[in-house]
């Protein structure tokens, strides 16, 4: 908790406002159900980004084979398959990471008890990296969509209870930042943790960009 927070904090007259703006206890357990419930679709998204991995080494493998027998025909088919592969990597690093920042805020609202500022956007990522994994893992868009919903009614609960107002360009806002920041972190991840084509092949390469989401 940040000094300029606590003096904020400190400073309410009354008491009741700040006990108004804690998760009252029927809360905490849905909130910390939910924690573990994103970390569970984390672990699944980080299983099956491990299984490209080596999928992608493999692919690589061959096509470092192809291109020292000056084989292009053959180098060029495998790097079109490569750029699908990193494409679907990105895409699953992009969505882990923007859960985890799901979850920072998940805990952050079991210490403080910012409940609809903070759920608010985490709720509204949760749906778009529901709605962009559908194809990929089914039964992990149908767990997120069901945390979504859980988080919806706390919102709902905690506003009723203190009421306080949705600001939802606010929250759409936050929820963009989060997927922005989360991407630019996975391209460079990517970057980090795979080697480049080699000269000539970048090009196929290059259409794996792209986060997958519509902010």
């Amino acid at each position: 908790m940040s000094s300029k927070f606590s003096e904020k904090w400190e400073t309410m007259e009354e008491k009741g406002i700040r006990e108004a703006l804690r998760p009252s206890d029927p809360l905490k357990p849905k909130i910390e159900q939910a924690i573990r419930r994103v970390q569970a679709q984390i672990n699944r998204l980080n299983q099956a980004a491990e299984r490209l991995s080596q999928r992608d080494k493999a692919i690589f493998a061959k096509i470092v084979d192809a291109y020292a027998k000056h084989d292009m025909k053959r180098a060029n088919v495998f790097a079109t398959e490569l750029a699908e592969i990193r494409k679907m990597e990105t895409f699953m690093m992009h969505a882990s990471l923007a859960l985890e920042r799901v979850i920072l805020r998940l805990r952050t609202v079991s210490q403080l008890g910012d409940v609809v500022v903070t759920l608010a956007p985490a709720t509204t990522v949760l749906q778009k990296v529901a709605k962009g994994i559908s194809g990929v893992l089914p039964t992990a868009e149908r767990e997120l969509g069901q945390v979504g919903t859980l988080l919806s009614e706390i919102i709902f609960e905690a506003g009723h209870s203190t009421g306080m107002t949705l600001d939802f360009e606010v929250a759409n806002e936050d929820a963009r930042q989060i997927l922005s920041e989360a991407a630019i972190v996975a391209e460079e991840k990517m970057k980090e943790k795979f080697p480049e084509l080699p000269t000539g092949l970048t090009s196929a390469e290059k259409t794996s960009t792209g986060s997958g989401y519509d902010y």
